[in-house]
């Protein structure tokens, strides 16, 4: 039995040192947009909401939603609540080699945020948007664009273009 503990000892001993030996993220790493939101962890894991295609730019879109989100979306709740987040994953549509009719993902130009906190982003709505191009963040003048859109828009839905593909 003592040989055992030593043993377990010994090996979370080792695990312990492996892991402080890996380079933590700092502030410095977490890259934010000028409004502050940042690019969720996990999100590539985040359940669809659904899909839309933008006819005037060439693009086929995938949104995603946090668990907040997806529990907004399927009662229908409306404003959603803080903690929300969406995100919107944008491709080039291209067509498909093996179905001419067809079109598919393809170039990736950018992904962008909606998180909603309404006392953070009281000015524009409760929700912070966040716009990454390859990893980095949108300038403030590209992200100046974001709220008068969806304040044009969809002011009557939360501000949010989507809606729930169940």
């Amino acid at each position: 039995m003592r040989h055992h503990a030593t043993m377990v000892v010994a090996l979370l001993t080792a695990a312990g040192f492996l892991f402080s030996a890996l380079p933590a993220a700092t502030a410095a790493d977490i890259v934010a947009a000028p409004t502050g939101v940042t690019i969720p962890k996990g999100y590539r894991n985040w359940q669809v909401i659904a899909p839309s295609q933008r006819d005037d730019n060439d693009e086929i879109r995938v949104i995603l939603g946090n668990n907040i989100a997806m529990k907004a979306f399927r009662a229908n709740t409306l404003p959603f609540p803080d903690g929300t987040i969406l995100a919107k994953l944008a491709y080039k549509r291209v067509k498909s080699e093996e179905f001419p009719k067809t079109f598919i993902p393809g170039v990736a130009p950018r992904i962008e945020f909606m998180v909603k906190n309404s006392k953070k982003y009281a000015s524009t709505g409760g929700w912070g948007f966040g716009r990454f191009i390859e990893g980095k963040p949108a300038d403030e003048q590209v992200h100046a664009t974001c709220f008068p859109c969806h304040q044009a828009n969809v002011k009557n839905h939360d501000f949010v273009f989507t809606r729930y593909a169940p």
